[in-house]
């Protein structure tokens, strides 16, 4: 078992973009307050997950972000038309200004020895490999707390005399639609609308009335006669408060308050895809639940709960969306819980890799039975010239000033044009409300700050940092403590190495107890736990402990007092294992001519009945393709850093894009 350092590595790179196993601990992510809220400015991966541009002997990329995009119905471009007009730019806008800045935020961006991920276990030679150049080469499937890992294998529809007739999605003309759906929403001055029954018969009324009341929750109807015609008419029967919530009393008593259902979905994150599910049904989004987050870039299954919305109702939604898929509908009791599941089970496909048999053989076989260090990956400290650890850091110094300079200050590196002028504004004017009207977008970190400066004023920066939703206000400390732990993890496998030494730290229960001299033998280095820093842990007894004060001394802090006159900042501290063995570890190298073909067979693949992918004995590329499960909290991009022996940041990548492995 060798320990090795991190030097410069040269290597061929794709499209890698992170993927976090559900990035926030258990106990963190249990803060989260709303669906709808959203992960700073970039979203929950804490990157844009846009492929660097093409380079010579790199096979070609064949999906981008926008995959699908030609092949959408008419109801999807509608529905991301009007998302687009809210957030007032269009996708293409964003993508045309990514795709433009992408190589200088490459530029500007951090490298792991930045934030301390500086070491491997293994002492294998590492190889290249291109890491998602498709997004359909890295899938995620949820671990749930049974143990059981969740796949998308029926469709159907559990049969219930309850529910409506199937003609409900179809009685509604898109005009009406469109008509009932700004009377819901209050979107225009109409009281009412009223929709004529051309078929008058009471079973077509009845559907009609069915329909309304289910497709758009809030409103009521009626039947009236007008000039010899019959209108059912809708209206709103309790004021705005009936939109937040279902109709309670076309629930049947007997049912499960909630669906359940799996989610498969490709190419969007959970926030996003909740937000689109809620805008198709026509509800809020908090009453969507669900146990974890997962990856944009990615194909992910999931187990997602909602509030007293029908199986039949979602499972119309197969008809209409693309990109994502619906089924195992069961009726529950309870929703979901953030922070439940067991963790992740991956399935990744590393393209084009120049590693013998031999190499990949090594690199696996020490990832089953060593593991990985249990770094924070780098979506944890944001992408651009100022990284998410150093507002965290000022928060916990009470420089409001400065939390505010750095979140407003204009950066090296690419951004959306928009807040490239919103930080010009601000760095010019110092005006709060000058520097807001420059964004179109005002749900981002930036916009929100500004906000609260034109509310609460220049003198009270506290206040107007509060506006900002407390997760993503967390979310800065936390990067903090991550920052000081994959730091203070190097420092204790550079000193000590892969075995356990009197001083070290392990858990008993949820309670963290010292290594003693004659107990060394009894315990393994993955039974080793360090502190993020607060005033609840307890810190090594050996020379870490005074790499802790040191470092925490330095960044002006006092480790002896991590209690912050606002209680949102105190530290409490945790403990993280230091090395992960991943379960169900196994792997194959297969061969391939085409860089487009996939190489294994999703769950709609199956549920379509594809057969599985043939590989020839010989091919012009070949492919490592690996299953492996993880706990919450773990870093999938770091057991693969362990693998391929590289630098996973995202200015690395692109810098070595050309670069073959020496």
């Amino acid at each position: 078992m060798e320990i090795t350092e991190m030097t410069g590595v040269s290597l061929k790179r794709g499209s890698l973009a992170v993927e976090d196993n559900d990035s926030l601990a258990p106990a963190e992510e249990a803060k989260r307050q709303k669906v709808s809220e959203g992960w700073l400015t970039k979203g929950q991966d804490g990157m844009e997950n846009n492929s660097p541009p093409r380079c010579e002997n790199v096979p070609a990329l064949p999906e981008a972000v926008s995959a699908g995009k030609s092949k959408r119905n008419s109801d999807a471009r509608l529905q991301e038309e009007e998302e687009e007009e809210e957030d007032g730019l269009s996708e293409e806008g964003e993508e045309e200004e990514e795709a433009e800045s992408f190589a200088d935020m490459m530029k500007h961006g951090l490298t792991e020895l930045d934030v301390g991920i500086t070491k491997f276990v293994s002492s294998h030679q590492g190889f290249s490999g291109i890491l998602k150049e498709r997004y359909s080469d890295f899938v995620v499937h949820e671990i749930g707390k049974d143990g059981r890992i969740s796949h998308l294998n029926d469709l159907s529809v559990p049969v219930d005399e309850e529910d409506p007739p199937e003609d409900l999605f179809t009685v509604l003309t898109a005009e009406e639609k469109q008509r009932l759906e700004e009377l819901q929403l209050f979107k225009n001055k109409e009281t009412s609308v009223a929709i004529e029954v051309v078929e008058d018969t009471k079973e077509k009324r009845t559907v009609i009335h069915q329909a309304i009341k289910s497709l758009f929750p809030g409103l009521e109807t009626k039947t009236e006669d007008r000039e010899g015609k019959k209108y059912i008419v809708a209206y709103h029967a309790a004021g705005k408060k009936a939109l937040a919530n279902p109709r309670k009393h076309s629930w049947p008593k007997s049912r499960g308050s909630y669906c359940h259902f799996v989610l498969y979905k490709e190419n969007k994150d959970t926030m996003d895809a909740i937000n689109v599910l809620s805008k198709y049904l026509r509800v809020k989004p908090n009453i969507f639940s669900y146990m974890g987050t997962k990856d944009k870039r990615a194909i992910t299954v999931q187990e997602i709960a909602v509030l007293k919305i029908t199986a039949q109702r979602l499972a119309h939604l197969n008809k209409c969306l693309m990109n994502f898929k619906l089924g195992n509908f069961s009726y529950q009791k309870n929703p979901l819980k953030l922070g439940e599941l067991q963790g992740n089970h991956f399935t990744v496909v590393l393209r084009n890799i120049t590693g013998t048999d031999d190499q990949v053989e090594q690199a696996m076989n020490s990832l089953k039975e060593i593991g990985f260090i249990n770094y924070y990956g780098m979506q944890r400290f944001g992408t651009t010239a100022v990284p998410t650890y150093q507002v965290g850091r000022a928060i916990l110094q009470n420089s409001w000033a400065e939390v505010m300079d750095l979140i407003l200050k204009p950066r090296s590196g690419a951004e959306k044009g928009y807040l490239v002028k919103c930080r010009e504004e601000w760095a010019k004017t110092r005006d709060p409300a000058a520097a807001l009207r420059k964004l179109p977008v005002k749900r981002c970190v930036e916009g929100q700050l500004l906000r609260g400066l034109s509310k609460y004023g220049m003198k009270n920066i506290v206040s107007a940092f509060g506006i900002i939703p407390r997760n993503n206000r967390l979310m800065y400390i936390h990067s903090y403590q991550s920052y000081v732990w994959n730091n203070m993890v190097s420092k204790r496998i550079e000193e000590y190495g892969l075995t356990p030494v009197p001083g070290d730290l392990v858990l008993k229960g949820a309670t963290a107890t010292y290594i003693e001299e004659e107990d060394v033998n009894n315990y393994s280095i993955h039974d080793v736990v360090m502190p993020l820093p607060g005033f609840e842990v307890i810190y090594p007894k050996h020379k870490i402990s005074d790499a802790y004060r040191e470092m925490l001394t330095a960044d002006n802090l006092d480790i002896d007092n991590m209690r912050h006159k606002i209680r949102d900042y105190s530290l409490s501290g945790a403990y993280r294992k230091i090395i992960i063995r991943p379960q169900n570890v196994s792997w194959e190298v297969v061969a391939y001519d085409d860089p487009k073909i996939p190489l294994f067979n999703t769950d709609v693949d199956n549920l379509e009945g594809k057969p599985p992918p043939v590989f020839a004995s010989e091919g012009k590329y070949r492919a490592l393709k690996m299953d492996f499960s993880l706990p919450p909290s773990t870093y999938a991009t770091m057991a693969i850093r362990e693998v391929l022996k590289m630098d996973t940041s995202i200015k690395n990548q692109t810098q070595l894009n050309t670069t073959w492995l020496r």
